[in-house]
């Protein structure tokens, strides 16, 4: 194959070299167990405890012992949600949108067949959910609401901020947002937020795959997840990754200039621009106001064609995009994020998401756009 050009980074991102290059020692001299007393010991916990604080100063954390390791984002939404609900035996009512991951929404609906309460909030047409149904849905027996920073498929930006001071406003529940897709791409400061949880994963922002981190704000309800020994204070037990740790926390020093992604932001306006211009019945799904998406995330709808067959032929000649969460890239059903914007089947069935990342070009785009429209006029004629 003569190039790859890779649109699909809200799926995963390329490690970057220079993270590879920091865990290189932790895989082979470095060996050290983080927990252990001995020099080989304390070199490495304190290659964990610097790792932490790049992990806090990305998500704007007061502190770094906030900041807690865990081996993906999926395990921090469930920690999240379930550590909560354990913390809370005795409220039994979550809050949560329509279009989460499957990581939220998956425990939760596990949650509501246990005989547990779930309040599903809706989203309108452009993928945003309304303050008003999430105030009018919070009671006393509401333990948590959670509530993603940012799509992945669509890219749509939550307005978690002031939603978690609604929540705190009229209710006693602790605020988890996934910021799995966000971190890296949207400056985060949560100590100008009531965010009282937040969910991280590296390979989202050129880290390791296997490593991600839960934010937990000081004095927030939550009862450890794994049990055992006594890492990272007691509240999730294993022998830390040292490895996929240092990691993570390069990449996070790396992603903290978030001003990278202008560049991004304006390549993928020009493919989005030319993408409806050119190619006759393809519609935007997501806010058509920029500022309401993440800067590197375009999910666009070609009516009347199969995106399983556009992503195969884009495949044939190297381009690699998605047609929605990677995370359910086996099931054949249209996308559930597109089923709750409403969002017709002939468009659903058709939509293509293209996540474009720092190591993209212009010439990517223009490989593209080369030839994408052929692509669609022919698997349409095919379909006559």
């Amino acid at each position: 194959m003569a190039r790859l050009i890779y649109f699909d980074n809200n799926a995963t991102t390329q490690l970057a070299l220079e993270v590879f290059e920091v865990m290189r020692p932790f895989l082979t001299d470095e060996f050290g167990n983080a927990s252990s007393a001995h020099q080989r010991g304390r070199s490495v916990r304190k290659a964990v405890s610097n790792a932490r604080g790049h992990v806090a100063d990305l998500v704007g954390a007061a502190k770094p012992d906030e900041i807690f390791f865990t081996s993906c984002g999926t395990e921090s939404d469930n920690w999240a949600i379930r550590g909560v609900l354990s913390a809370r035996s005795e409220m039994r009512h979550i809050v949560t949108t329509r279009v989460e991951h499957e990581a939220i929404r998956n425990v939760c609906a596990n949650h509501e067949k246990s005989g547990g309460e779930v309040t599903w909030l809706e989203v309108d047409e452009n993928g945003m959910t309304d303050l008003d149904d999430l105030k009018r849905s919070l009671c006393k027996d509401t333990a948590i609401v959670s509530m993603m920073l940012a799509n992945n498929e669509t890219g749509v930006l939550f307005p978690v901020e002031e939603a978690a001071r609604v929540v705190k406003e009229n209710s006693s529940a602790v605020f988890h947002t996934d910021a799995v897709n966000a971190a890296g791409k949207v400056a985060i400061d949560l100590k100008k937020s009531q965010i009282d949880l937040l969910s991280v994963s590296g390979h989202k922002f050129h880290g390791p795959k296997g490593v991600g981190a839960l934010y937990v704000r000081p004095g927030t309800a939550i009862d450890s997840f794994l049990i055992g020994g006594g890492q990272e204070h007691g509240l999730r037990a294993g022998t830390e990754a040292v490895h996929q740790i240092v990691g993570l926390g390069e990449a996070a020093r790396l992603a903290q200039d978030v001003s990278a992604m202008d560049r991004v932001r304006k390549i993928r306006d020009r493919l989005e621009d030319a993408i409806l211009k050119t190619i006759p019945n393809a519609y935007l799904n997501g806010s058509s106001d920029r500022n309401d998406r993440l800067p590197n995330t375009s999910n666009i709808s070609f009516e009347n064609t199969n995106g399983e067959a556009i992503l195969a032929r884009l495949d044939e000649i190297g381009v690699c995009v998605s047609t929605g969460s990677a995370c359910n890239s086996d099931s054949h059903s249209t996308s559930a994020v597109l089923q709750a914007m409403n969002v017709p089947y002939s468009r659903a069935m058709g939509s293509i998401r293209f996540s474009l990342g720092r190591y993209n070009t212009d010439e990517d785009v223009d490989f593209v756009l080369a030839w994408l429209p052929a692509i669609v006029e022919n698997l349409r004629a095919m379909a006559r």
